[in-house]
């Protein structure tokens, strides 16, 4: 991606309701991941890559790159001995870089001012991350927080897919990105492989939360995806009744529309990508 491609891609991950992983030392894979239909892709040169395949791969990326392809470039931690190589290496492509273990805004910043500005997303999956999430959603720079549910499971001894046990780290990011102007953040990943998809319920309770998208890490969870963090017909026409009656005083279903709820009704309208 071109610098002059940057502000487009930006809001392009703004509003992207899924962004699909794919593993760095797998190159014959990653035009695939390209044309899977989601709506970004992430290049993994992190958790993915073993040790001794880390400068390999991001040979790779920076290759595919160079010849046009536009993807986030997930690389490894601050503090690691990669960490230095794969944010030049994004930067000198104008990627746009997941900085993993995100948890000092200080990190964050020198990030950004490394990349010339961001695009950055804090991937928050710590509980030193969760704690902080409100200060790393003001960095300037990043466009969006990402949550990180298997890491930080992992450190809090719970199960991931315990809901109650991770519900206080989700809403707190859900509010830090909120009260920072961020778009909503992006759900960590449904590790099932279903064939049809994460379960509808994985994506209905991120949504009730308020997050506005999810992480995948196959193409056969795009489409469950997609589906839900898409208005559904009945949420559309509610949106349309609600901004028709719009005026001084207005009911709507036997309830009151205010301002709030007319914004509410135009967000709506807005995510509709039917």
């Amino acid at each position: 991606m071109t610098a002059a491609g940057a502000p487009s891609y930006t809001r392009t991950l703004a509003a992207a309701r899924s962004l699909l992983f794919v593993p760095g030392h797998r190159s014959d894979r990653y035009a695939k991941a390209a044309a899977a239909g989601a709506d970004g892709v992430v290049v993994d040169l992190e958790d993915a890559v073993a040790p001794d395949a880390k400068d390999a791969a991001r040979d790779a990326v920076a290759e595919w790159l160079a010849g046009g392809a536009r993807a986030v470039v997930r690389i490894n931690a601050p503090g690691t001995e990669w960490y230095a190589a794969d944010l030049a290496m994004a930067a000198a492509h104008g990627a746009p870089v997941m900085l993993p273990k995100a948890e000092d805004p200080a990190a964050l910043e020198s990030a950004a001012a490394r990349t010339g500005g961001g695009p950055l997303l804090a991937l928050v999956e710590t509980a030193a991350g969760v704690e902080n999430a409100a200060a790393l959603c003001r960095v300037p720079g990043v466009v969006r927080a990402a949550f990180g549910s298997i890491d930080l499971a992992a450190q809090l001894g719970v199960d991931p897919d315990d809901r109650p046990a991770l519900a206080y780290a989700r809403s707190r990011l859900v509010c830090a990105s909120a009260a920072a102007g961020l778009a909503p953040p992006l759900d960590g990943v449904t590790t099932g492989l279903a064939a049809d998809g994460p379960p509808a319920s994985d994506v209905a309770y991120a949504r009730r939360l308020g997050f506005g998208g999810k992480l995948c890490i196959h193409p056969r969870q795009l489409g469950a995806v997609h589906e839900g963090f898409t208005p559904s017909a009945a949420e559309r026409e509610w949106a349309h009744r609600v901004l028709a009656a719009e005026g001084p005083v207005a009911v709507v279903d036997g309830r009151m529309v205010d301002r709030p709820v007319l914004e509410r009704a135009r967000r709506i309208l807005a995510a509709d990508r039917g």
